[in-house]
């Protein structure tokens, strides 16, 4: 292929972002070890290496440690024999986000599935931010736990600076047991605290608890947490990986960065996990209206106000006007509390209240304990500027309206597939928007994947009760198998982002069919004529025989399926089918291919996923890249590397080699051409830097990513 030549001369300058090197800064890596124990090879590198500081060592889940030192000293750690990888400390969040507009708060005690099954007798471990194990809800069931973070026997939430109650509301959803009940409110809680103040850690310690949970014997384990690396090769992946090998089901979720694609992080990318996105239950909510506008306002509530029930329209007025009987108050925001404004508008007879913000972003808020006989709402800015115009100035009346939401994604929920291996994720669905559940000192309403999976620890707790014997990957196969499709406005949800769609806990307690592999992944194709089998093994877990027939999914040029005749199954029976996809990859479209492949037994339907990853383009997107210094120019770095193709976005990151210490990211560029880019950079940086670093290039491509390391020396 001719290359179109577009020569591209930029001066970046670089305000924030960039790490100065510091010879005396110490920092953290994770080393993996082969041919050596951590323990071994911690007293190898106390005499070699004295300056080094071992600040933990893995040894059931993660054969490694975890190392703090300059950079200096830590490159040379890495050169050693023993050392299989290296891995910088990355940084890991809670997953949940803000309130949505929904009008419907959900309880545990709403979600819980109809079975006699507790949790009884089982054990949880729940990795967060901690416990606050004196609510009343949660010390029944409290049995114990680690803090990661300031390695004692007390892994209480955060209190003080940075208070937290991530933690507290997620154990909740496993296993509240008082005036709220959990979804396994017998199971046994312990708590492992990895994320401290301000709901962050990092994976040095969300490794280590893991390896105490596995330790103590936990059944199941939840990660609440996540950060974005969508990859399955980081160590907190194959350390989730390695606890699920000893047999104990791990829980992960999503994360909270969708809408878009490939947004999974880690270690939700652990091929072994249960990976939870949310969804959002069906339910009528409420929105405002003004007639002759075509616009409609979501209702926001405030934690502890009354359902938005008005049936009537009424006039609108500002908290400043003298009268306010019989209207719906505006209320700015600021000076006296929520609870002070809300009673105070209550008190002049306001039959609802509005609480303005100060700014256009949703308002979340609390009136708990208040108990008001009005409904308190909160709107943004604009809005609120909508509503004085065309509603007070227009002496227009406000009514309300009731409106159906679907059942269907968050929109907040990450999205897969995952690089590198192309798996299906997330697994599956549950609840995640607006729910309820024990916080410090009382209750509250929280959202994201990390109220989702919580939900999926709570049903594995029950199905480990019931079938003792059941492994994880049997536990994993029982939800997939019986989970329920949702369908978007116009067609199925796809698999990167349902999975297999909305857990049914009772249906995977008692379950008909098992179909294993729970997802057909079937990779990346790269040769011009594809074909690849899967073997699929379905077991009839019945009492009575059953018929099993499966559906091609519809035709497409270029693309043919083999899929089994119909086979019968004895109870107990199972069977290895194998299900083939042929293409010829001139004929059919690039991109991510997904769907479901349809299986009916008796009157029951189940679906499977599938996913493969077309891409016509196997060669390397940027090639003859150099990062150097010109002495010849005033600016720090100059650039150069070549196209084989138009890119959307390129970026630069540099790291340090040996330690893989991110110093910041270089350069962002927009819509390139083919062909050579040439340019210079400009870093905000007092002194000079020398030695050997990666420079990793990442390319966007038609929403496809692409990553490709450089090594980089500096005299």
């Amino acid at each position: 292929m001719l290359l179109k030549l577009a020569a591209i001369l930029l001066t970046i300058t670089l305000l924030t972002g960039f790490r100065q090197p510091d010879p005396n800064e110490e920092i953290t890596i994770i080393l993996e070890l082969k041919d050596t124990t951590a323990a071994e090879f911690k007293q190898h590198i106390s005499s070699r290496l004295p300056r080094l500081e071992v600040v933990a060592e893995y040894e059931t889940i993660f054969n490694g440690i975890a190392v703090k030192g300059t950079p200096q000293e830590l490159e040379k750690i890495a050169r050693l024999s023993e050392v299989a990888n290296q891995y910088p400390e990355q940084i890991y969040r809670t997953q949940e986000t803000q309130l949505s507009s929904r009008g419907i708060e959900l309880t545990t005690d709403t979600l819980r599935p109809d079975t006699t099954f507790t949790g009884e007798g089982v054990k949880v471990g729940v990795i967060d931010t901690g416990v606050d194990y004196t609510h009343p809800d949660l010390q029944l069931n409290y049995k114990g736990g680690f803090d990661l973070i300031d390695f004692d026997d007390d892994p209480m939430e955060t209190m003080e600076d940075g208070a937290t109650l991530h933690g507290t509301h997620v154990a909740g959803v496993i296993a509240a047991n008082g005036d709220m009940k959990g979804v396994a409110p017998d199971a046994e809680l312990y708590a492992y605290r990895a994320l401290g103040p301000g709901g962050m850690g990092s994976s040095v310690q969300v490794i280590a608890a893991i390896e105490e949970a596995v330790k103590e014997g936990m059944d199941v384990i939840n990660l609440s947490l996540g950060n974005d690396v969508n990859g399955p090769d980081w160590p907190t992946t194959k350390a989730v990986d390695r606890a699920i090998e000893l047999g104990t089901t791990v829980i992960v979720a999503a994360g909270n960065a969708g809408p878009d694609t490939w947004t999974i992080g880690s270690p939700a990318t652990s091929p072994n996990a249960i990976t939870v996105g949310a969804s959002a239950l069906p339910a009528e909510h409420p929105v405002l209206t003004i007639k002759g506008e075509d616009e409609k306002l979501g209702v926001q509530l405030l934690q502890g106000s009354k359902p938005w029930d008005l049936t009537r329209k009424y006039p609108l007025a500002e908290m400043a006007d003298g009268r306010l009987s019989g209207k719906i108050v505006l209320v700015p925001r600021g000076g006296t509390s929520f609870a002070e404004k809300a009673k105070a508008a209550y008190l002049k007879g306001a039959e609802a209240v509005l609480i303005v913000n100060t700014e256009d972003e949703p308002l979340q808020g609390s009136i708990d304990g208040l108990k008001l006989p009005i409904p308190v709402a909160a709107v943004t800015k604009s809005e609120g500027d909508w509503l004085r115009e065309k509603g007070i100035a227009a002496d227009q009346w406000l009514e309300t309206e009731q409106t159906q939401a679907d059942h269907t994604i968050a929109p907040f929920s990450s999205r897969g597939p995952v690089t590198s291996n192309w798996n299906v994720k997330p697994d599956v669905l549950a609840p995640g928007v607006n729910v309820i559940s024990t916080v410090p000192g009382g209750y509250q309403a929280l959202q994201g994947t990390s109220m989702a999976a919580p939900h999926i620890a709570g049903v594995a707790a029950l199905l480990k009760e019931a079938h003792p014997d059941w492994s994880p990957a049997d536990i994993k196969t029982s939800i997939m198998s019986s989970a329920d499709l949702l369908e978007g406005k116009e067609e199925t949800l796809p698999p990167t982002e349902q999975g297999a769609g909305y857990v049914n806990p009772e249906a995977a307690l008692d379950p008909e069919l098992w179909i294993n592999p729970g997802a057909l992944n079937f990779g990346k194709v790269d040769e011009d004529f594809f074909r690849k089998k899967i073997q699929v093994t379905v077991e009839n877990q019945g009492d009575v025989s059953q018929t099993v027939r499966m559906k091609q999914p519809s035709k497409q040029t270029g693309l043919a399926w083999t899929v089994p005749a119909s086979f019968s199954l004895a109870p107990g029976e199972e069977k290895q089918v194998p299900i083939e996809v042929q293409m010829t990859k001139s004929f059919v479209k690039d991109g991510v291919h997904e769907g479901y492949i349809e299986v009916e037994s008796g009157n029951q339907e189940y679906n499977l996923p599938y996913l493969f990853m077309m891409d016509t383009s196997d060669y390397e997107k940027v090639s003859g890249f150099e990062l150097y210094k010109d002495w010849e120019t005033k600016a720090d770095l100059t650039y150069r590397f070549n196209l084989s193709e138009a890119v959307d976005h390129l970026s630069i990151d540099l790291y340090r080699a040996g330690t893989m210490f991110h110093q910041g990211n270089l350069l962002e560029l927009e819509d390139l051409e083919e062909g050579m880019n040439e340019g210079e950079i400009e870093l905000d940086m007092s002194d000079d830097f020398e030695g050997s670093y990666v420079a990793v290039v990442t390319v966007t491509i038609e929403g496809e990513t692409f990553s490709y390391p450089f090594q980089i020396q500096f005299q």
